[in-house]
């Protein structure tokens, strides 16, 4: 018989049991409540307020959407409410960091970020913009706007997305705000400084010269190499390539440097929430005439490089007027922006443009005076000036609201006052340093953009003089420009504003207190670097070098054209006439040309034992093919870590270690000409060592690790299972909480290629692992001899919300160089139908 206490006991487990099986299965079902409750609706109708006819949204099995409205007041509008639907989260979050109110959404831990960005002011940039906009351009944005409010007004909380579920918890009052055209502005400043932040090299070098030469610092930063290509060939020279040293490179005292190191710390938050992009990680495009097709028209290829991120930062869409006609001349399909009016990229029936950085030197910095005894004045050529002073409240989410003084001078924000301890410059050779100083920022995006009016004017361009027009609007974020037709014309821009300097080369900070580094205004369009219908055939564009011979100054910090000879190499090699199959072997290409430097060296080294002998065949039988199960890929990467590090971590601070990025193949490239030159010689050693002792043992520092890590046998080392890809919600996905991370991050994923191959997923090698930072962020190829045979890929997916079936879904065949059908006419495999109707 059992006692009483043990039924007792039985039962008061089962009763425990039920009811974690009662909490357990109401949380599940909470979970999914919370997440299927803000899915969009994508069939059947909806009645919207200021809609003024029926609006058809068309989607595709991977969720692309394809709108046909009567006029483009609609169209915009069902544009704003398709980006809400899929992506809110997305624009709320993008919106704050381009209105420096991110304290608003997270609490204390962005008022910094938030001190930072509101020194930049772009939402004030961004209200004049609005002042001085045509009535057109106003009127599309604030339909799109009305689009955006209109899904916001029936959606709130978990409705909009699973990620104001989990806010909830951490900030229980906020509460999204009407969508405005202003917040729509602020995303292309965002994207401007993503892709620029040049001024970072400056501080870069100067820091550097804490400890280096300048002849040092300079070989770190070498010149354009003369074997790599250029986008427009035609001239030889390079009149603004070639550096006077003498000239270009201030000294500053040892307290200086160390204290303009302390600007960087804002803008290292800042690279935590949008990605570290920035100056030399760029893009692919090529454009190709029909003389050398298989259709006898052009094709076009684009893979704009972006970090990883979570969504995409591209949402694929069409725009169709039904009619087009002069009230609503759309019809184009391509990538936008969510928040972002318009197709940033893509084509319409008539033209195809593509996009890469053109990595534009368009921000300086400046040392001013300071007055010592009033801190609001300024010298200019010898007299003391106001500042002008702007008083800023931040909303902290878990505190009381901050006052922050902003303050500028003629250049600019001064932002040092962003970084406490950036305090003092003093006197020193060539470049005079106050004792009592300030740091602004000159930049073309702190002035009104018509950005908008490009891009919509490019939505509408009808042919190559259209194209140009529309161009000449493209100001801020300056790219390069591929361009195709269906005539079969070939073309390519690089428009924005490009200063004009007084003096200097933009690689330093200047003196700010006289005239003799002024920018003297900015290049005339009309003389900015364009070709159209080459004699080659094409148009190849990698963020290299624009020209040989050129009169005026883009930058000195091109990227340094390996990804551009590979193309070239492609294109050149190909004797049969070029197909869009060929196209897609080209971006899916993960040949390094690293490898053709440093693999010739390694038969001179001395080895210890057969592993590593047979590990150095490897390499030497190899293909040069960083494809994922490539065991000589693996070897080769992890040699190339090893080697970066074992040259120069003993004569950079740490924040400048290598990245293994297309700079440092060119440096390499450079110095192994050199066996004995300084940068072999380990400084910590009593020895000096040589380029061989060098490249000896960062090889079998690799062998070694690719034994630790994998196996014994080479023939088991896997390069992708190393070179993974997480994509990482930008804000809840980084927060440290593993179940809340797990809710909304995907992977990791085995990918092939690095940096500086077609297929460009970057790895960097100062961090502790080959994890994938940067990648392709989208492929598109557009056959203008039958545009629907176009096809494109982006990734992670379109949708925005965890779980949906478009969260990740294009993760594969992005990996795997698949991809999909650029749809382009009406009721064509359609998946879902939806009617948005006046209400």
């Amino acid at each position: 018989m059992k006692s009483p206490k043990k039924r007792w006991l039985r039962k008061g487990l089962k009763v425990t049991l039920v009811v974690l099986l009662i909490v357990g299965l109401s949380l599940v079902g909470f979970i999914i409540y919370s997440v299927r409750r803000s899915f969009p609706v994508e069939s059947g109708a909806i009645a919207l307020p200021k809609i003024q006819a029926e609006v058809t949204v068309q989607r595709d099995k991977w969720g692309i959407p394809h709108i046909w409205a009567d006029n483009s007041h609609d169209l915009f509008m069902a544009q704003g409410y398709i980006h809400a639907q899929d992506r809110f989260w997305q624009m709320d979050f993008w919106r704050h960091i381009g209105s420096g109110r991110l304290a608003e959404m997270f609490g204390s831990s962005q008022v910094e970020t938030d001190r930072y960005l509101r020194t930049m002011n772009w939402a004030g940039i961004a209200k004049q913009e609005i002042q001085q906009m045509d009535a057109q351009i106003k009127s599309n944005l604030q339909a799109y706007a009305d689009g955006v409010n209109a899904y916001l007004a029936k959606h709130q909380g978990s409705a909009l997305s699973l990620e104001y579920a989990v806010l909830k918890l951490l900030n229980p009052g906020y509460k999204p705000e009407p969508w405005q055209p202003l917040h729509s502005l602020t995303w292309g400043k965002v994207m401007a400084y993503d892709l620029g932040r040049n001024f970072q090299r400056e501080i870069e070098r100067t820091i550097l010269l804490k400890t280096l030469t300048p002849f040092q610092v300079e070989e770190l930063f070498p010149p354009y190499p003369q074997d790599l290509p250029v986008i427009l060939p035609q001239s030889s020279v390079d009149t603004k390539n070639n550096l006077n040293l003498s000239t270009q490179i201030p000294t500053f005292p040892t307290e200086a440097i160390a204290s303009l190191k302390s600007i960087t710390k804002p803008i290292t938050a800042l690279e935590k929430l949008i990605g570290k992009t920035g100056v030399n990680v760029g893009s692919n495009s090529w454009v190709i005439s029909g003389q050398r097709t298989a259709t006898g028209k052009p094709i076009l290829a684009n893979d704009p490089h972006l970090a990883v991120q979570l969504p995409s930062i591209w949402y694929e869409i069409g725009l169709h007027c039904t009619p087009k006609n002069t009230e609503c001349p759309y019809n184009v399909t391509g990538f936008s922006f969510a928040g972002m009016i318009g197709v940033i990229v893509g084509h319409s029936d008539r033209i195809a443009w593509g996009v890469t950085n053109a990595q534009a030197d368009v921000m300086d910095l400046y040392i001013e005076k300071i007055n010592p005894n009033n801190p609001n004045q300024y010298e200019v050529n010898g007299q003391w000036v106001d500042m002008q002073l702007v008083n800023e409240t931040l909303k902290v989410a878990d505190s009381q609201p901050i006052t922050q003084t902003i303050r500028y001078t003629r250049h600019g924000p001064i932002l040092s006052d962003v970084s406490p301890n950036l305090k003092q410059f003093n006197q020193n050779q060539q470049v005079e340093v106050p004792q009592n100083y300030a740091v602004a920022l000159r930049w073309t995006a702190l002035e009104p953009s018509k950005l908008v009016y490009a891009i919509l004017q490019m939505n509408r361009a009808q042919n190559w003089q259209e194209f140009r027009a529309a161009a000449s609007n493209f100001d801020i974020a300056s790219q390069n420009l591929v361009y195709a037709d269906i005539l079969g014309n070939i073309g390519y821009l690089m428009p924005g504003k490009f200063p004009i300097r007084a003096k200097g080369q933009g690689r330093y900070p200047v003196p700010g207190w006289t005239d003799a580094y002024e920018w003297q205004g900015y290049i005339d369009f009309e003389q900015l670097p364009t070709s159209f219908n080459p004699s080659q055939g094409y148009i190849a564009t990698a963020n290299n070098l624009v020209a040989r011979e050129y009169p005026y100054l883009i930058t000195t910090d091109w990227v340094y054209g390996y990804r551009a000879k590979r193309i070239v190499e492609m294109l050149e090699q190909q004797t049969q006439p070029i197909s869009v199959a060929y196209i897609q072997q080209m971006q899916g290409d993960n040949q390094t040309l690293n490898a053709q430097t440093l693999i010739p060296l390694l038969p001179a080294i001395s080895l210890n034992t057969p592993r590593q002998e047979a590990a150095r065949k490897l390499l030497l039988d190899w293909d040069l093919q960083l494809e994922m199960t490539s065991p000589a890929a693996a070897l080769f990467e992890t040699f190339w870590q090893h080697l970066l590090a074992d040259t120069f971590h003993d004569q950079l601070p740490q924040e400048y270690f290598p990245d293994g990025g297309d700079r440092w193949y060119a440096v390499i490239q450079n110095i192994v000409k050199q066996p004995n030159s300084i940068w072999w010689d380990h400084r910590n050693t009593p020895k000096v060592e040589n380029r061989d002792q060098i490249l000896q043992q960062a090889f079998i520092e690799a062998v070694d690790e690719l034994e630790h890590l994998q196996s014994k046998d080479p023939k088991n080392w896997h390069w992708g299972k190393l070179h993974t890809i997480t994509f990482r919600n930008a804000t809840l996905g980084k927060s440290g909480v593993a179940p809340i991370e797990a809710l909304f991050n995907r992977g990791a994923f085995i990918t092939a290629g690095n940096g500086e191959t077609l297929n460009a997923n970057r790895w960097k090698a100062d961090q502790s692992s080959f994890a994938v930072t940067d990648i392709p962020s989208m492929r598109m190829i557009v056959d203008l001899g039958n545009l629907e045979n176009s096809l494109a890929v982006h990734t992670p997916g379109q949708s925005g919300h965890a779980f949906h079936r478009h969260y990740t879904d294009l993760v594969d065949p992005w990996r795997k160089i698949e991809y999909h059908p650029m749809l382009w006419k009406q009721q064509i495999n359609n998946v879902a139908k939806l009617r948005l109707i006046p209400q």
